[in-house]
């Protein structure tokens, strides 16, 4: 008897062993990242800062897509997206129910644990400015109505209720809240904000965040990650125009339009920042050193990830026209601290060949690649990223998120003008 135990003993020891250190969930999320990046070859940590879209290619042939019109998974066209893995799927949501997206992530992230050679589970990011952006979600006020609550704890269980709709159907990022700053109602995005006031929009804007991603360091299964975004100036372009330029004083930036920023990373540990479209002093922010590496990791201390707003890479050189080739537009994003190129991959897909030129040092992707890991640890991903589909459509007919969104729609009443003495009541 004593022997057989011994021998079980030395049998768990040996197993222990063998299970590396990444994905032993005891160990701290440093130690996890630490023991993963040098296991991963150069193929594998460029695959991390890349991501695709299920919409492209929604019903296309096995060769084209990985999604069927039903919303199945296709093994078949998992091979060309996923071959080293992948870093982001973008809005999985927008086509699919509560169930069946539960369904397909979960597929998706089976495949990627059973069929790549380190089994890194890809992130899926959805919109949700005023609740997710999906079929059969609940749809709360928008975020200019939130902010005229001046309720920051009812703005905190909006978005806590919408962190749970998110995260059921297996989604761990939300590309929200809004934190830029307002005053010209030219801009065709006023709404999406949280007014014009750095203050109000501050105190709202942690509430949301918190709201999203919990107060605890991880993310646990009823929260996501959130993205403040546009960093920086992006609500007060020049004219009104849409992503134009933003040239304001460094004073002016630094107390006003940087602000709720600031805020969301010191208070409410903000764990992703999404650049703005627009240039500051004739640099884009997606290639701006000065924003994104020296006030938002410098100065702020952050410590999460930065993802490229939809084609803002690629706008470097084909709207901007600070890059000469897309080799150089990449080259000044990586530069600069933009972890993740989204939508999907079209510009992303050569830094392999710049590193091999030497154009783009392996240690600045490999800065990137572990932030991007470490948003992956922090949600438990790598300890258990599947979700259940029932749970999922229950959610979503949580009569109580319903009941909060007709609240919340009370509450942002602004009664503008005083006709026949409506008020007092």
């Amino acid at each position: 008897m004593k022997i057989l135990l011994l021998l079980l003993l030395l049998q768990t020891a040996v197993t222990a062993q063998e299970i590396p250190a990444y994905k032993n969930r005891a160990l701290p999320v440093e130690e996890r990242v630490n023991d993963l990046v040098p296991r991963m070859t150069l193929e594998e940590k460029a695959a991390q800062l890349t991501s695709t879209m299920p919409m492209l290619g929604f019903g296309s042939d096995a060769e084209t897509s990985f999604i069927a019109k039903d919303g199945r998974f296709v093994p078949e066209g998992a091979e060309k997206f996923f071959k080293n893995g992948i870093g982001q799927i973008s809005r999985p949501g927008m086509r699919l129910g509560p169930k069946e997206m539960a369904e397909f992530t979960n597929m998706v992230q089976k495949w990627i644990m059973e069929n790549t050679r380190l089994g890194i589970p890809v992130m899926f990011h959805e919109e949700a400015l005023h609740g997710l952006a999906a079929s059969k979600a609940t749809s709360f006020p928008q975020a200019i109505a939130l902010a005229s609550t001046w309720n920051p704890d009812l703005v905190n269980k909006v978005f806590s209720a919408t962190a749970l709709e998110v995260r059921s159907r297996g989604a761990q990022q939300v590309r929200a809240p809004v934190l830029d700053i307002v005053s010209d109602p030219r801009w065709g995005r006023t709404e999406e904000t949280y007014g014009e006031d750095p203050y109000l929009a501050s105190r709202i804007g942690v509430a949301a965040v918190t709201g999203f991603q919990g107060r605890s360091a991880f993310i646990g299964k009823a929260n996501v990650i959130a993205t403040g975004k546009h960093f920086a100036v992006h609500g007060q372009p020049e004219n009104g125009t849409n992503v134009g330029p933003g040239n304001y004083s460094e004073r002016v930036i630094r107390e006003f339009f940087l602000k709720p920023f600031e805020a969301a990373v010191k208070e409410a540990n903000l764990e992703s920042i999404m650049p703005s479209y627009n240039e500051i002093d004739g640099i884009p922010a997606h290639a701006s050193t000065w924003l994104l590496d020296n006030i938002l990791r410098g100065e702020w201390g952050f410590r999460g990830s930065v993802v490229s707003d939809y084609y803002g890479i690629k706008e470097l050189k084909e709207k901007h026209f600070v890059a000469g080739s897309k080799q150089e537009a990449v080259t000044q994003a990586i530069e600069a601290g933009v972890d993740i190129e989204l939508p999907y991959t079209e510009m992303y897909d050569v830094l392999v060949e710049l590193v091999k030129k030497g154009v783009v040092s392996e240690h600045a992707i490999d800065k990137c690649v572990r932030r991007v890991l470490r948003s992956k640890f922090i949600t438990g991903l790598f300890d258990d990223p599947f979700v259940d589909p029932d749970y999922a459509e229950k959610v979503y007919k949580n009569p109580e998120h319903k009941a909060l969104a007709l609240k919340a729609a009370r509450e942002a009443i602004i009664l503008l003008k005083n006709e026949n003495s409506l008020l007092p009541l």
